[in-house]
């Protein structure tokens, strides 16, 4: 949802769709909503933020789904427009921020066939058209990753299960064999030698390895419990998110009721005044909450709660060839989270040396904005002697400015010197950086064979084209 600094709705793109789909003028829509023809102009240009009792009649006379309210706009909205612009083709145009904003509300149609057209030309800001996986993380990120419906169901829950039992675990067994006859068993890895969680039905039974520790064991089995009573909020959802097909339908709702599983592990208001008494000490929210760092870490994006929000973290898991599996930006719009490439320079790579120890790191990016980044290993579970074990780094960072009360950024001069990063050699444009290996993308290499530089490309400040010998004339 696009919004102003005082959390407004600003959604002026969707109300011109409704109006244009009615078939109303300006004055005609504006007399049925009881307000000035030059008011509902303003609110169409994204000038006036939509009121609360605006809000009701839009509803009331339109039969609207406040929620089509709450899209992100024209090929996502502004963020996300502007990151599809900083791709090294757009460069030599410099558009800013105000010039985006006047398109976007002029034409936004134009904004979203452009977002449509580098969509699928598989921009290095846009997902290949028939990626599900791609569109899932889009529509993850049109909520930011705050699903408020799923936090309070599991906030509800998880207080009624405390009052049963102190011990999460044995409370969702106790739940599910009560009220949903289903019996929690642990198999050994013979029985179950390449699964980790199995429901059968003929059984009535959750079977789930004994290869799980005890956090991934109460994970699976919330797990389990969400998709069972969580499926109302978990249906609505998807269906809002409108996927043409079942595949992405069907990661979407995996996303969400792992999501519902951990608000059960971690309920929103406990684990928000935990974070803010620890200094977001995530070792100690581990212990506190019986989690993993990994599941910590992914819960730490998503406290994005009206009046209640935490710190802007985003968060990223790599394997050792640097392709990401999981990508969130929750409310950080943090570039790191949402590019395509990762810089070598950037610890986040490091820490696969030193496994289970937190990398900690100051970056810069080429527009300035400062992040504190933690690293540390991670590995899936279920893993034997002589198997062959994957390993990744779950990657989370803040802006700087904001990370001054964390327990890790202690003895860090967060204003102090800054590593200077970019997001991939194709999208970074630093002239002298050590590491390179490629160069951007659409800028024209210079060649002078009379010199060499620190890094092997030279190449022009804009333009695409090969000009020999470092002869721009």
């Amino acid at each position: 949802m696009a919004k102003d600094g005082s959390d407004k709705l600003i959604a002026g793109h969707q109300v011109r769709r409704v109006r244009r789909r009615a078939g109303l003028t300006q004055a005609q829509m504006a007399a049925r909503l009881a307000v000035s023809a030059s008011y509902l102009n303003l609110i169409e240009r994204n000038q006036r933020p939509i009121s609360a009792a605006l809000l009701l009649r839009l509803v009331e006379q339109f039969d609207l789904d406040p929620r089509a309210l709450a899209g992100a706009g024209p090929g996502g909205g502004a963020d996300a427009l502007r990151r599809r612009l900083a791709d090294p083709l757009f460069a030599d145009l410099e558009i800013d921020r105000a010039e985006l904003a006047e398109w976007i509300a002029a034409a936004p149609g134009a904004a979203e066939a452009f977002a449509r057209l580098y969509d699928r030309g598989g921009g290095a800001a846009g997902p290949a058209a028939d990626d599900p996986i791609a569109r899932v993380r889009d529509e993850i990120g049109r909520w930011r990753n705050h699903f408020a419906d799923l936090d309070a169901a599991a906030e509800l829950l998880a207080d009624e299960l405390r009052l049963g039992s102190a011990d999460l675990y044995g409370a969702i067994a106790d739940r599910l064999r009560v009220r949903h006859a289903l019996t929690l068993r642990i198999l050994p890895v013979e029985v179950m030698p390449d699964r980790l969680r199995r429901l059968d039905l003929h059984a009535r039974q959750l079977q789930l390895s004994e290869m799980l520790d005890p956090a991934s064991r109460t994970f699976q089995a919330a797990f389990q419990l969400g998709a069972i009573e969580a499926r109302g909020e978990i249906d609505a959802l998807a269906r809002g998110a409108g996927f043409a097909d079942r595949a992405a339908e069907r990661l979407f709702r995996r996303h969400l009721t792992s999501y519902f599983a951990a608000a059960l592990m971690m309920p929103y208001a406990r684990f928000l005044r935990a974070c803010e008494a620890t200094g977001y000490d995530i070792e100690l929210l581990q212990r506190r909450f019986g989690a993993g760092f990994e599941q910590v870490a992914h819960r730490l994006t998503t406290l994005q709660r009206v009046g209640a929000r935490g710190l802007p973290f985003f968060m990223i898991r790599i394997d050792r060839a640097g392709q990401a599996s999981k990508l969130y930006a929750g409310a950080s719009d943090a570039p790191l989270a949402m590019a395509d490439g990762r810089c070598p320079l950037w610890r986040l790579h490091a820490a696969f040396e030193r496994p289970g120890r937190v990398e900690r790191d100051l970056v810069m990016l080429e527009d300035g904005s400062r992040w504190f980044t933690l690293a540390r290993t991670v590995h899936p579970q279920g893993r034997r002697a002589g198997d062959v074990g994957a390993e990744f780094v779950v990657g989370l960072g803040v802006a700087a400015a904001l990370a001054g009360d964390l327990a890790l950024a202690q003895g860090i001069d967060l204003a102090g010197k800054a590593t200077p990063i970019g997001l991939g050699c194709r999208a970074c444009t630093r002239p002298e950086c050590p590491q390179r290996a490629a160069p951007p993308g659409g800028r024209a290499l210079l060649f002078n064979e009379r010199e060499r530089g620190v890094s092997p490309f030279s190449f022009a400040d804009g333009g695409i084209g090969i000009i020999p010998d470092g002869n721009p004339g």
